[in-house]
């Protein structure tokens, strides 16, 4: 077997965690930049791992009473002009569509057709799927209406980085109508729920789950909550968000019905939605210097088998061995999926195969080669683990003993992610305090710095976007959990009381 590299991913995420970050998408062969510009071409198995999350999220969703739906792409200026708040938030990242038709001209093709009136590239749906809630909703017997839509949509970026930011990336985005607010906040707050539940069950990524202040709210909404990893630089990932949207968007789009007193009223509305950017999170979470970590409730394969076979004579019996335990493997449940085994059969050094698939974070390799066979034994390694740690276990209990391997890796992945984000969420009482913690610790390293802090907040939006500006720190959220939100206290900035606690933290 090929000698393994001291470590697989270079530079190691100490010396430089944004080149590593970059390292470990190519090295996981998820994703690679496109010729246009800030847009990616998501790889097979990048995109295998978005269908298994879009897979077991969608089942949710429908679990809840949502059914998926489709919408255009193209959206008309003047729907966005009904909601000038909401428009405001987006209009310097809107890619536009002004022409329907290109002429060759002098050898070149240019735009012609100009459109009566431009469209907008979806930046996200509100206003077109509020025209249409405007068309179906007529009377409260109508109401609740739940969507999702899964989509593309796009956002112009100027500082692109795969799967974190991207000008075009896939998200779900939920919209949903309701008869009364109390209802309406009941489904923000239940769709908030699902996302922080299937973060740390199916991702083993524990975030902090809270509601945005006003400088930090989704535009044009009255309440957004959020779910907030850490990452292995510290930083915040917002992960997912739920907007309560009162009446606002009802209101611009029309989206009125009769009540059970025969009178027109607006709808409340919600929206909510998670990306791609999940899988930039649980990379950042979850990896090592030697490549991926994938949780094995999404990974891709959860299984791969390399045959060993050293001579031709091998080669028969060892593809045949493993293609019974592929069958075994795949034969066995978890959590009510079957387990999903690969057999790697290409033509290359075994070496060369297990690094690879080492850098593409699958959770289980098993290796059958002649010892094995004549032993009626297999030798499995865990990626949860150091790459030269191998276990040599009978092939029976190797199959049976898989769904609780898989587990065993989901549940250690997340008590070590917990472990890191307790360790660096600090309690802080001072500015002095407040300042040393943001500050860099490494001149050299602007990125690795103290954490999340937790400090008493009674603080303006002008005084969230000084420190912003100051130290690249915002308000993430006001944690629903009461621990740490705590009780009243004092202001850390302004010296005034405050009801409790929030997390300010520097983020992607």
């Amino acid at each position: 077997m090929a000698k393994a590299p001291q470590n697989a991913i270079s530079p190691t995420r100490e010396e430089n965690f944004p080149e590593w970050y970059q390292q470990v998408v190519r090295a996981a062969d998820l994703a690679e930049n496109s010729e246009v510009r800030g847009c990616m071409v998501i790889k097979p198995w990048g995109y295998g791992l978005w269908e298994q999350i879009q897979r077991q999220l969608d089942a949710w969703f429908k679990a809840t009473g949502h059914k998926n739906a489709y919408f255009p792409l193209l959206i008309p200026v003047s729907y966005l002009e009904k909601e000038a708040t909401h428009v405001e938030g987006f209009a310097t990242e809107c890619a536009v569509v002004t022409h329907h038709r290109l002429e060759l001209k002098d050898g070149k093709m240019v735009p012609s057709g100009e459109l009566t009136e431009p469209y907008v590239i979806r930046p996200t749906s509100e206003t077109i799927i509020g025209a249409a809630f405007a068309r179906w909703v007529q009377s409260y017997r109508d109401l609740p209406l739940l969507i999702n839509q899964w989509a593309n949509v796009m956002r112009w970026e100027m500082r692109p980085r795969l799967f974190l930011r991207t000008a075009e990336f896939l998200w779900q985005e939920g919209h949903t109508a309701h008869e009364t607010a109390e209802e309406a906040m009941e489904e923000t707050t239940k769709m908030h729920g699902v996302y922080e539940r299937f973060l740390t069950d199916h991702l083993a990524v524990p975030v902090i789950a809270g509601e945005k202040t006003e400088a930090e709210r989704f535009p044009g909404a009255l309440n957004t909550f959020t779910v907030e990893a850490m990452v292995q630089d510290r930083k915040a990932i917002q992960a997912g968000t739920s907007h309560f949207l009162g009446q606002n968007f009802s209101k611009a789009a029309g989206i009125e019905f009769e009540s059970r007193d025969n009178k027109r009223e607006f709808a409340w509305t919600t929206s909510w939605g998670v990306s791609t950017r999940m899988i930039g999170t649980l990379l950042m979470v979850h990896s090592d210097d030697d490549g991926l970590i994938l949780p094995p409730r999404v990974a891709p394969t959860q299984v791969v088998i390399l045959p060993v076979t050293p001579k031709p004579e091998h080669e028969a019996p060892i593809i045949e061995a493993c293609e019974r335990l592929a069958a075994e493997l795949g034969a066995q449940s978890f959590h009510g999926d079957a387990v999903r085994v690969e057999i790697d059969k290409r033509d290359l050094g075994g070496g060369v195969k297990n690094w690879e698939w080492i850098k593409k974070g699958v959770p289980v390799r098993i290796e059958i080669g002649p010892r094995d066979l004549e032993n009626g034994s297999v030798a499995l390694a865990r990626r949860d683990r150091t790459p030269k740690d191998k276990q040599f276990l009978p092939v029976a209990e190797a199959v049976s003993g898989i769904s609780g391997i898989l587990q065993d890796i989901q549940d250690t992945l997340l008590v070590r992610a917990v472990a890191f984000r307790d360790e660096n969420l600090v309690e802080i009482a001072t500015m002095e305090e407040f300042r040393k913690f943001f500050t860099p610790k490494n001149a050299n390293q602007p990125e690795i710095h103290g954490g999340f802090a937790l400090v008493h907040w009674a603080g303006s939006s002008d005084d969230e976007e000084a420190l912003k500006q100051e130290l690249k720190v915002t308000v993430r959220c006001i944690p629903k959990d009461p621990a740490l939100r705590g009780g009243p206290g004092t202001c850390v900035l302004t010296g005034k009381p405050a009801e409790g606690r929030v997390v300010f933290a520097k983020s992607y």
